[in-house]
Formats: structure tokens, sequence, C-alpha cells
């Protein structure tokens, strides 16, 4: 390296110096803190000593067992059945342990006729990061195919394109509070209920029916308002990508004989997937943290892992414990991320 070529090397470091020192004091620092809380049994906002208890936080949080549930008996040592002929078997907070650790049921599932529970020390915490994830893959799924069959449609010439394109934002220009409040008072089960109100005049319910009780709908219930949302943005982004796509190839296409059917898949898909990673990297880690969806919606009733942190922190005043949850969804993050880049090439990242 000459003179020349290390004078500007330093003067590269020099100017990137406040920008990485900046860095380290607001991403790094506040990193490493997280990291070193997890390890501790340290209590929000009081001034009670703080000890090292190692991975102990990790251990509560993510520690799980399967328990078979045995069949009840009767005084004669018979298996008991009921009415219609099944067997009865015991109630499986009999059979989860409970000293020295506790472990609470998660769910109950019927294998070749023997009865087995699910069970962790953390239920709500591992039931959060289930609902979390289920919620992120479907609505991110969904996002993407409806996102792109929009992408699709806006990048061809019609009548009243620009209008179409204006009209796609408005869902994603909405605060995402007021728009979940918005979804809240239509799936309402009160008489001003929009899906109550037509399912009553449809004559499928009585026109009260707890669409934000029934356990079942709650997760497809926050995919739907997520998709609603967040479609525009991911279609924003393909369109993006669809318009830095030669002309010529569909005309040489075209030429070629082949369908739009097949340009789609040989010709639009290809070049479009350093986009698609783009987009589902921004969308996954977005789905990933979400908070405010289940905050509005359900509160403390439905936890993401993200509300899960804030109400251990908040609520719990356990910032340890908190801290060693938001080091788990910063690891499921990076993984979701890392799969990404593997699976679709991280050549794609930068469009090569």
């Amino acid at each position: 390296m000459n003179n020349t070529s290390k004078s500007e090397v330093r003067t590269a470091w020099m100017l990137l110096l406040p920008a990485l020192i900046i860095f380290a004091v607001i991403a790094f620092y506040p990193l490493v803190s997280v990291f070193y809380y997890s390890m501790t049994d340290k209590t929000f906002a009081s001034s009670k000593p703080t000890n090292f208890v190692g991975l102990d936080n990790y251990e509560m949080l993510l520690s799980m067992d399967v328990f078979e549930i045995p069949p009840l008996k009767d005084d004669n040592g018979n298996i008991k059945v009921d009415d219609e002929g099944n067997t009865v078997f015991a109630d499986p907070i009999d059979i989860l342990p409970f000293d020295p650790v506790a472990y609470w049921e998660i769910g109950t599932y019927d294998i070749f006729g023997k009865r087995y529970t699910l069970g962790a020390t953390d239920a709500e915490f591992v039931t959060a990061v289930k609902d979390t994830v289920v919620f992120s893959v479907i609505a991110v799924a969904l996002e993407l195919v409806l996102g792109l069959a929009f992408a699709v449609t806006l990048n061809s010439y019609f009548k009243g394109r620009g209008v179409m394109r204006m009209a796609l934002l408005v869902p994603w220009a909405i605060p995402t509070v007021v728009s979940t409040k918005m979804w809240a008072w239509m799936f309402s089960s009160q008489g001003y209920g929009l899906f109550n109100t037509v399912a009553y005049y449809l004559g499928l319910t009585d026109g009260q029916f707890a669409f934000l009780v029934e356990p079942s709908l709650q997760v497809p219930i926050m995919i739907v308002i997520d998709v609603w949302k967040t479609v525009p943005f991911m279609a924003l982004l393909l369109l993006a990508g669809l318009q830095t796509i030669p002309g010529d190839y569909y005309e040489a296409a075209s030429i070629d004989g082949a369908s739009k059917v097949r340009q789609f898949f040989t010709i639009t898909l290809p070049l479009l997937k350093p986009a698609i990673v783009v987009a589902l990297i921004f969308r996954m880690l977005d789905s990933l943290r979400v908070f405010d969806l289940f905050q509005v919606l359900f509160g403390s009733k439905v936890f993401s892992m993200s509300s899960y942190t804030y109400y251990k922190l908040i609520e719990g005043k356990e910032m340890g414990y908190s801290s060693a949850s938001s080091v788990m969804i910063f690891l499921a993050i990076l993984l979701f991320s890392l799969f990404f880049i593997r699976i679709l090439g991280r050549d794609q990242i930068h469009g090569k």
C-alpha cells in the first residue's frame, strides 16, 4: 500500500469515527447491557441488590417437557370410560410437577390412543413465542402473495392507475393503533359490530358472537388486520423492483411466443428475487417484534414476545427476566434473517 492509499484510509477512518462512536453509544452499549442484565435478577425501578444468576432466567423461559397422562381407574382397577365409551384421563394439573420447579400446561394431545400434555415452567412465554411465530409466518406469506398481485397490477398501464396507487396507500398510512381499534369495533359483539351485524342478517349468528374472545379466532383476526394494513407496504417494495426490469425482456419473450404466465415465472420472478428477499426480511423482522397490534387488541390476554417482555418489565418489575426475553426476541430475529439470506441467496440482497 503506497503513501497515498494509507492517507486515504486514515482519512476514511477519521470521517467514520464520529459515526462509529455514536453507533457504539446508542446501539452497542444498550445491547451489551441487555445481555448482561439477562443473567441477573435485577429489579426495575428498585434499590434491591442485583445478583448474578447465570443462565437461570433462560432456563426458566425455555424449560419444557412432555408428560404422559394416565387413564383414571375405578376402585376395582378398571379403566374408566365415559357414556360414549371413551377413556377418561386424569387432569393434566395432577400430572405436572410443582417441585422443585412448577410446570404449567401449554396443550394436551392424543397420540395413538395415549394422552400427553406439554408443560413449561413459563407457559405464557412459550405460548407468546408460538403465537408470534404463527402470526409472522402466515401474515408475511399472505402479504407477499397479495402484495405481488397488487404490484403486478399496478405495474401495468390502465386508466386510473395513479388513483389506485394512492388508494392502496391508505391502510398503510393509518397508524396501527387507530386501525386496530377500528377493526376491534368491527369485530365487536355489541350492536355496532360490522361482522356481527352482517352475520345476523345472514342468519348465521344471533348478532352477539364474541369474535375477540374465541381463542381459536384471536391469532387469525390479528393476521387479517396486519395483512390489510401491510399489503400496501409489500406492494410498494415489489413495485419498485418490477420497475427495474427492462421492458425489452417481455417484448422478446412475446415475439418468441411466451404467454403472460410463462413470462411471469421465467422473467418476472427471477429478476424480482432481490426485491422479494428484502421485502421478506423487512416484514419478518417487523412481525417478530410486533407489539402494538397485540397490545391494543388483547392487552394481557394474548401476548406477543414483545408485549410479554413489556409486561414482565413494567408490571412485574423483573428487569433481569424481561432482558432474557428480549435476548430471545433478538435471537429469533437473527435466525429468521439468516434463514432468508441463506435460503434465498446472499447475493440477491445485493442484486447480483
